[in-house]
Parts: C-alpha cells; sequence; structure tokens
C-alpha cells in the first residue's frame, strides 16, 4: 500500500511545501494539512504503518528524521530538534519511541 491510497497528492504537496524550510515542521500543521485529522482511525494506522519503515510496531527517532521522506523522495529529512520535538510530542512512555497508541497517533482525528 502506498501512501497516496489513503491521502492525496495535492495534500502532500501542500503540507510539504509548508515546511521546506529547516526548523519549520509542525507536526500539528502537517497531520491536518496532509489530511490525516480526517481520516478514520483505520485509515490512520495504516499510514502508520507505512512510516514504520522496520515494521517493528514503533516509530523510532531515526524513521521521524526521516518521516518527510515517505511522503516524497524529495523532502527534506527533520532537523534533530525536529526529531527531538516530534518525539518528545508522541513518546508517551519515554522508551524514545512512538507507537501507534500513542498521544500523536491515538488522537490524530481529534487535531
Amino acid at each position: 500500500m502506498a501512501i497516496t491510497d489513503i491521502l492525496s497528492t495535492k495534500d502532500i504537496e501542500s503540507a510539504l511545501s509548508s515546511c521546506q524550510a529547516a526548523d519549520s515542521f509542525n507536526y500539528k500543521s502537517f497531520f491536518s494539512t496532509v489530511g490525516l485529522s480526517s481520516k478514520t482511525p483505520d485509515q490512520i494506522k495504516k499510514v502508520f504503518g507505512i512510516l514504520d519503515q522496520d515494521k517493528s510496531g514503533f516509530i523510532e527517532e531515526e524513521e521521524l528524521q526521516l518521516f518527510l521522506k515517505n511522503f516524497s523522495s524529495s523532502a527534506r529529512v527533520l532537523t534533530a530538534a525536529e526529531t527531538k520535538a516530534f518525539l518528545a510530542a508522541g513518546d508517551t512512555d519515554g522508551d524514545g519511541k512512538i507507537g501507534v497508541e500513542g498521544r500523536i497517533w491515538g488522537n490524530l482525528a481529534k487535531f
């Protein structure tokens, strides 16, 4: 399954263009712009599965750094500060990774 099976190419392009500059990534606005906030919990879990590159059931720091590249190979990598802030927002138990039921993913539809 490709991410464009769930999200529109137009929304992905719009979301990526909003965070082209280093340190401009905000996960809440990105998720809203890319259209994730209007998706069902099942669709959100499918996107999580695509982003979970190693299929561990979690998104770790290394995967977060490459987060934008999952939406387009030409997208930039997140800066260290963006990656750490993103991880801190979603790491509910302090284990250094984000699970599908974490704050970000479990409550995504509420953004």
